[in-house]
């Protein structure tokens, strides 16, 4: 049989060339993606309940027959609704839709639905606003919810899938062997993705995800350890000392234990036969910088050049800066590399580079030029690593001979997404805040206490100190509500207003860079008390002197995007404050901000955003770059991830190519999760 995979969508009865244009737009281009393309949801018909006996304000199933047609009432322009009345044999429950005409044909006088909403209402009366219905006879048990785009509705999708299913061969080839799948008594793949789609019972459905989730995780964590394995040859640099008391005795401050520690776990990396792969994690000012810092001496006093990249100018600028001080009287010699940097001086660092006159290159994306080569490079150090693919990691180490690797994140990711993310690295976790230093005090306030926050800050610049207000938007936006805060429009207004007579500065990501450079630099030396900005401040900004930080529109913010723009605030000895503004009145934004007011600790912060968003979202838009999991949740199926750890460990030390007949299906999924293509015969 050919392989679904290669099997046009269009091939399905119903979906012709404008249909399939839409299922590609949903990154559904065949057959065999559509079995693989899963729902998001279910709505589970399968227990209604009486109208008399559901409980108001709650979400409900009933069974009801329509009374009447439902008549419409125009209540303004733009603005329809469709009301009628539906009883079952314990009382009536009136149904309200808006703007849904569709909705109002199908509802007909006499038949049978199954509606599902919020029930409100007092005494009898029973209302229902906008529910999900469908005809009692055409209802699953457990019906299919799929991501939808416009032109595609869910029905369409289930419909094209129900002819995919048909397709499928009674035997479906199985990734995973079948001793392993009786061992952990697994259900095989066809009978999975049939009840994925279609689950006859909640039972069922769960047994299905649970096969498919350690299946998509044993792939995952395969691919990772073959890179891991294919990584090791022999380290092409290696350091032949331990440098690093040198190092530390040029230090101003005292080093805490656990820059100690990491620092001794890579040097230990650096003196063995295989190169480094390691990630250094830690919270907002644990002092991650110097730890990579110890690591560019070492590797310079032995010759051994490393490449730092950064992935925005600012942060690339502020590492330069900050290594060059550090490095003043060493005669270790450090360069700057990025997209702004003027084309003659380009020409200049990368010949010094290529000649082995520079110990230490900082840059952006630059460093991946064709045209930049180094003597001697052996170590390559990537901050804030989400923020790069795993190609962009892969060319900078390509230019020289096994470099070591070092990546870092500000980002706190929870352990177990750590695992994940970063399965083929080691971990060093920086657990530890420099002494001195003070938890910032975070408060959460609605727009009505705006004044008296900005009272407060007035008082601070009085005393000397600096501080930020961040918006969500750069400029005003006709789609965004008017409530707002846009960092252009409040600039101005509040230089004219609440921060007349003070220096304000504006800072966002359509600026040049050299306004970018300017602005920072401006704000850094002190010469603007306020810097109005958006989220480009979120990362590596260090102004020791501001002490507060205000976040319009609090809500609009991820958790560990809240927590990493907070730690901008509090670089200094003095106390610092956070101000999160938001009328939001939704649960999770609530929960989000109560999170932010409870707690400075950036792993717990992680572990509610990971809780709240999922992994999907955890960094935005696959901005880690690695293969998106498509069914595993890792909030809740971390021991399905341990089990598939532990599985893909002990295949590949029987087979580390997986070249036995038997795990060539799994081989090929590998392929096709981290290639992007794929097969199920």
């Amino acid at each position: 049989m050919a392989s679904l995979f290669s099997t046009p969508i269009d091939q399905l009865k119903g979906v012709g060339p404008r249909r399939a244009a839409l299922f590609q737009k949903l990154g559904v281009p065949s057959v065999g993606a559509l079995l693989r393309f899963y729902p998001r949801a279910y709505r589970d018909w399968s227990h209604p309940q009486d109208i008399a006996a559901a409980e108001l304000d709650r979400d409900a199933v009933i069974r009801a027959v329509v009374l009447h047609a439902p008549t419409e009432h125009r209540i303004r322009k733009g603005m329809t609704l469709y009301k009628c009345t539906a009883a079952d044999d314990t009382g009536v429950v009136e149904i309200t839709l808006f703007n849904n005409p569709y909705g109002a044909k199908v509802l007909v006088r006499g038949q049978t639905f199954y509606f599902r909403g919020r029930l409100t209402g007092s005494g009898r009366r029973r209302m229902m606003s906008a529910p999900d219905f469908v005809p009692v006879e055409q209802a699953d048990a457990i019906a299919p919810v799929y991501p939808q785009t416009e032109g595609l509705s869910s029905r369409v999708i289930a419909a094209a899938v129900r002819q995919a299913i048909d397709m499928l061969p009674e035997t479906v080839r199985d990734p995973l062997p079948e001793p392993l799948r009786n061992r952990l008594q697994l259900m095989e793949l066809g009978d999975a993705i049939r009840a994925m789609h279609f689950p006859p019972d909640t039972d069922t459905l769960n047994r299905a995800k649970h096969r498919l989730a350690y299946e998509e995780l044993l792939v995952l964590q395969l691919g990772l350890l073959q890179c891991r394995t294919h990584r090791r040859a022999s380290a092409g640099l290696r350091l032949k000392r331990d440098w690093s008391a040198d190092y530390f005795a040029l230090l101003p401050f005292t080093p805490t234990n656990a820059q100690r520690r990491a620092v001794r776990e890579c040097i230990a990396d650096l003196m063995g036969p295989v190169p480094m792969s390691r990630l250094l994690q830690g919270d907002v000012g644990s002092g991650k910088t110097a730890v990579a810092a110890a690591l560019c001496y070492c590797a310079a006093r032995e010759s051994i050049q490393t490449a730092l990249m950064a992935p925005t100018e600012i942060l690339a600028t502020q590492h330069y800066q900050t290594l060059t001080r550090l490095f003043e009287n060493t005669g270790l010699r450090c360069a700057l590399l990025t997209g702004s940097t003027p084309s003659a001086q380009k020409k200049i660092c990368r010949e010094r580079l290529a000649n082995g006159e520079i110990d230490v290159i900082v840059g952006t994306h630059a460093l991946l030029s064709e045209e930049v080569q180094f003597a001697r490079l052996g170590l390559v150090i990537t901050d804030e690593q989400h923020r790069f693919g795993v190609a962009q990691r892969a060319a900078l180490a390509a230019k020289g001979p096994y470099p070591h690797l070092l990546v870092m994140s500000a980002t706190p990711i929870p352990r177990t997404l750590a695992l994940i993310l970063y399965g083929d690295l080691d971990l060093s976790v920086l657990d530890e805040l420099p002494p001195g230093r003070q938890p910032v005090q975070t408060t959460a306030i609605s727009s009505a206490r705006r004044a008296r926050a900005f009272r407060f800050i007035r008082s601070q610049l009085d005393e000397g100190r600096q501080a930020y207000v961040v918006c969500s938007l750069v400029e005003a936006s006709e789609t965004a509500p008017d409530n707002r805060k846009d960092a252009a429009g409040y600039w101005a207004e509040l230089q004219n207003g609440e921060l007349a007579g003070y220096t304000v500065g504006l800072l966002h990501g359509r600026m040049k860079p050299s306004e970018k450079e300017r602005v920072m630099t401006d704000f850094a030396a002190g010469r603007t008390q306020v810097l109005v900005a958006t989220t480009v401040i979120e990362v590596g900004v260090d102004v020791p002197n501001a002490s507060v930080m205000l976040i319009e529109n609090a809500e609009r913010f991820g958790l560990s995007q809240l927590h990493q723009l907070r730690g901008r605030v509090g670089r200094g000895s003095q106390q610092a404050y956070c101000i999160l503004i938001s009328d939001a009145r939704n649960d999770d934004a609530r929960r989000r901000l109560a999170v932010m007011t409870e707690t400075t600790d950036g792993f717990r912060i992680a572990d509610e955003d990971l809780k709240l968003r999922g992994p999907g979202d955890f960094f935005g838009t696959r901005q880690h770059g690695l293969p998106v999991l498509r069914i595993a949740d890792l909030s809740s199926d971390m021991d399905t991830l341990r089990q598939a750890q532990t599985d893909a460990a002990a295949l590949l030390t029987a087979d580390p190519e997986l070249a036995a007949p038997e795990l060539r299906a799994l081989r090929a999924e590998v392929k096709r999760l981290f290639d992007g293509v794929g097969s199920l015969n």
